[in-house]
């Protein structure tokens, strides 16, 4: 095992301060989940996956930077009960904001950055949505860069440190990243920080060797964004150079995971050692990230990574941040599809958001 550093399954059953105690937790309620969820009715706009079960833990931060002080990413209004002397008590039930963050595109593929509020329309399981918050400005991301640590990516391995340098360097001083190398177990090598000193040592603390628990990983970066993180922006990078061969959770529990109301966006990148072969390899990562919101590269050769990593900063900073609250009831654990149209005039542009969320227990204000 690694020097200092314990893996998702070590920590299984410890209470510790962290990112371990985090994923621990997570595992518990995860798998309490998988009980009763299987019980669940799934919408009819979409067939809802099993609950997905947490992925094993990872090693416990170092200290780095506190994170800015930022509005969570869950707004509303508060749970309060309100005195009044002649009608007794007002109780109200908290009103959760949908977040998405949507890529626009037109016809040629070219970024379309200039649209007003007006231009979008939000449909929630074919209804359409009030807006009730829009932002098109930068805003800060908490971005979780995962690398294949697997022994297959050792000769790839410096370029790819490469690219994900260059995607720090693009993010903004707000900005908040982390590094998990993972092969069949993974490692929380850096938490979350703007150092990039700190990053690059983690990126460079390559232990090639093992087989690849993709999907593992995966839920636990999406666990500890969702859990450590009160930015409202969350990105995940995945780089691999082949399919999931060792995890525990499968593609349809790590897609779920990814479904959770304000979950992160997935950018892939899979750097293939044989197109025929990795065919359902790719089928996979590309409905993990589009799903999302997010894109799954797949590059000929190394040498367009770092290109790509440009691409993926430059969407990262064209996205527009819109919001709405529900009109549809909910359920726990019921899927909610989700489709946004814009129009530049009379033209229907593309429009990259994720295409649905698993509800919990939300409401409309009532009082009684």
């Amino acid at each position: 095992m690694r020097g200092g550093a314990e893996t998702f399954a070590s920590l299984r059953g410890r209470v510790v301060v962290g990112f371990s105690q985090r994923l621990v937790l997570a595992g518990v309620l995860t798998i309490a989940s998988v009980s009763s969820g299987q019980s669940s009715t799934p919408s009819p706009q979409s067939p809802a996956p099993p609950a997905a079960p947490s992925a094993t833990g990872a090693q416990a931060p170092d200290t780095s930077p506190a994170q800015p002080d930022i509005a969570p990413a869950v707004q509303g209004d508060q749970p309060a009960a309100q005195g009044d002397q002649s009608d007794g008590f007002v109780f109200k039930k908290r009103v959760e904001e949908v977040v998405l963050h949507a890529t626009v595109v037109d016809a040629q593929n070219h970024l379309v950055t200039d649209l007003s509020q007006e231009k979008f329309e939000v449909y929630e399981d074919g209804k359409l949505q009030k807006v009730t918050s829009f932002r098109k400005e930068s805003v800060p991301v908490a971005l979780g860069i995962l690398i294949d640590n697997s022994g297959s990516m050792l000769s790839k391995r410096a370029k790819v440190n490469e690219a994900a340098l260059q995607l720090v360097d693009a993010s903004q001083q707000e900005d908040r990243v982390f590094v998990v190398n993972f092969g069949e177990d993974a490692f929380l090598d850096q938490d979350y920080t703007q150092d990039v000193g700190k990053l690059k040592a983690a990126l460079q603390r390559v232990e090639t060797r093992g087989s690849t628990a993709l999907y593992d990983a995966v839920i636990a970066g999406v666990d500890h964004l969702n859990q450590s993180s009160q930015m409202q922006k969350k990105v995940l990078l995945v780089v691999t150079d082949g399919g999931d061969n060792a995890s525990r959770a499968t593609f349809e529990e790590t897609l779920r995971k990814l479904q959770s109301k304000n979950g992160p966006v997935l950018y892939t990148i899979a750097l293939e050692q044989n197109e025929r072969r990795d065919e359902s390899n790719r089928r996979s990562l590309r409905t993990l990230s589009e799903q999302t919101g997010g894109t799954a590269f797949f590059p000929s050769s190394l040498d367009q990574v770092q290109s790509i990593a440009s691409e993926i900063a430059r969407d990262i900073r064209s996205q527009y941040v819109i919001g709405y609250r529900s009109s549809n009831p909910h359920t726990q654990g019921v899927y909610h599809s989700i489709q946004v149209q814009a129009l530049a005039g009379s033209t229907k542009l593309r429009v990259a958001t994720r295409t649905g969320y698993y509800s919990g227990n939300l409401g409309t204000d009532q009082s009684h």
